[in-house]
């Protein structure tokens, strides 16, 4: 399966306690085709200190990766999340929004 979304995209989220949020792409894992959204998916986890210098635990926030199929791109041009589609001018392939076919 193509994946369509890169890295730095702005994408909406579809489903999930984020449903309806939006974020930057901050990576993504095309083996098990789930991506990490900035301010997404957000949950704490409590780290141990490593030495014995340091004072104790702390909590750090992190994002959790999301399913690829439960986002859609946001469009720079029309603005609405939108499937992606492709253009193909000369030697060259293009990303296109699928509701205003404007290049992404």
């Amino acid at each position: 399966m193509a994946i369509k979304i890169k890295k730095g995209d702005m994408v909406q989220v579809l489903t999930g306690k984020d449903a309806g949020k939006s974020g930057k792409v901050l990576e993504i894992d095309k083996k098990t085709s789930r991506l990490r959204v900035d301010g997404i998916n957000v949950f704490k986890k409590f780290v141990k200190s490593q030495t014995k210098s340091d004072k104790g635990s702390e909590a750090v926030t992190m994002n959790r990766s999301l399913s690829i199929s439960n986002v859609l791109i946001l469009c720079k041009n029309c603005g609405k999340a939108s499937r992606i589609g492709y253009k193909i001018e000369g030697d060259k392939k293009f990303r296109i929004c699928k509701k205003c076919k404007a290049v992404i």
